[in-house]
């Protein structure tokens, strides 16, 4: 048996990790907790030193350590991993992912696809001159979309910069204990982990683009929707397959290979977030994710009979990661986030029985809630800046008609209740602030797309 550490094993991922090809040859052993590594404060040394500890007194061999997360579990593998010899990403190409303005500067080498960006500091009223709204505002280094803004004036930019400010520290300071632990170019020394970035707002459909580097080659694996709830900025769902035309997928695997080889990304799986608007037909770099994408786990075993989790593996033991294409039980997946758009005390979650009844009545759904019973939405770890998930549902169908059907009869069959209906009026809500007529059909979004490659294939 190998023995696999994961950092931040929870019980979900290790059901996945259990569906593997080959699982009977591995021996999954968790590694700190969610609530130990992203709750909170973030000690960064003395995760990594009780991690240390936890390694070294293991009696057998220690074959691979992996992880899921962001942000501290993302630089804490290739750290352990050079530490106790197993295979990993070079925590130097990690770090040049993750500090949004390295990747900046690193991507803006090789490819034209970004958008304009800018460093701001915590004393300034309005953005460089050379950016134009509405424009991005975000740490450095964050995860979840936690204290990112979008901003349309010079007052709304203003409250964004001191908002980021005073939450910038929880995680801006462990990520510099991290970035201590490399050599870095002069200019990323000066700038540091707890600077503020501003960025151009990029136009169209979300997209993402998983990979890996491998042997000295970049593969992509898979291109999924990223769709937003309307007029939002929230993610609604990821679904597998891409419903973009290929032409476009095409050009998007060419961007992902020639930064990720640039950045010298190899060992790793990678997630790329892009926007492609259909009107002009130009792509936007986002950011780059050098985690692995354990979000999207099960839409690959619903489409490709493999979740992705094996490449991941694969990659860490020095195995062929190489995924099967279009073996699964279903044509399409997601992953809905279920949101509520104002604050307010849950009182009440669905059942364990009325999930049941829910998953049984509705073929290829499960549901995991996440909001906690008792709890304010507010007071949550790792929410973004508009909105509260109350819970992520996972559905798999013959197409996205099916597949959007499906999760509008679970949501109408969940019931949360809460406290404090009489809230504020959110960008996007229903009668109490949950969104519930939200779905898109990417297909619409994207017909331009498809009319435009159309006339160039005659």
């Amino acid at each position: 048996m190998l023995n696999i550490f994961v950092i931040g094993l929870d019980e979900p991922n290790h059901d996945v990790l259990r569906c593997v090809p080959s699982a009977e040859r591995y021996r999954f052993h968790p590694l700190l907790s969610i609530a130990e590594l992203q709750h909170g404060e973030i000690p960064i040394a003395d995760l990594l030193a009780e991690a240390e500890r936890r390694l070294t007194d293991f009696d057998g061999s220690i074959d691979a350590i992996v992880g899921f997360w962001d942000f501290p579990v993302s630089t804490m593998v290739p750290i352990l991993a050079r530490r106790f010899g197993t295979r990993g990403a070079d925590l130097t190409s990690v770090l040049k992912c993750e500090h949004k303005y390295w990747s900046r500067l690193e991507q803006q080498k090789v490819i034209d696809e970004h958008p304009r960006f800018a460093l701001v500091s915590p004393a300034d009223d309005r953005p460089p001159a050379e950016l134009r709204y509405p424009m991005w505002l975000k740490p450095v280094k964050s995860f979840s979309s936690e204290l990112a803004f979008k901003v349309e004036d010079d007052a709304e930019f203003r409250t964004a910069v001191d908002q980021i400010a005073k939450g910038i520290g929880r995680v801006g300071g462990p990520f510099e204990h991290v970035l201590a632990q490399v050599t870095l170019p002069p200019e990323i020394a000066a700038v540091g982990g707890q600077a503020i970035l501003a960025e151009e707002a990029l136009r169209g459909v979300q997209v993402a683009v998983e990979g890996y580097g491998w042997d000295g080659k970049v593969e992509v694996y898979g291109t999924l929707d990223s769709v937003d709830y309307p007029d939002s900025s929230c993610f609604l769902r990821h679904q597998y397959p891409s419903q973009l035309p290929d032409s476009v997928q095409r050009r998007l695997a060419d961007v992902s290979t020639r930064v990720i080889e640039h950045i010298g990304l190899t060992g790793a799986t990678f997630s790329i977030e892009y926007f492609y608007d259909p009107e002009t037909d130009e792509i936007g770099l986002l950011e780059i994710n050098s985690r692995h994408s354990q979000s999207h786990a099960e839409l690959f075993a619903h489409v490709d009979g493999v979740p992705n989790h094996h490449c991941m593996l694969a990659l860490a033991l020095g195995e062929d990661p190489a995924l099967p294409h279009r073996l699964g039980e279903h044509g399409i997946a997601a992953r809905w986030y279920h949101r509520r758009f104002a604050d307010g005390v849950l009182r009440r979650c669905p059942t364990r029985d009325e999930l049941d009844r829910i998953e049984r009545e509705i073929p290829g759904v499960v549901v995991y809630p996440t909001a906690m019973e008792g709890g304010r939405l507010s007071e949550q770890i790792g929410q973004d800046s508009y909105s509260f998930t109350l819970a992520e549902v996972f559905v798999g169908a013959r197409d996205e008609a099916e597949l959007i059907d499906k999760y509008e009869r679970c949501v109408a069959a969940l019931t949360f209740e809460f406290e404090d209906e009489a809230v504020e009026t959110a960008r996007i809500q229903g009668t109490d602030g949950v969104c519930t007529t939200d779905v898109v059909h990417v297909t619409e979004q994207v017909r331009a797309a498809g009319r435009a490659e159309e006339k160039d294939e005659r």
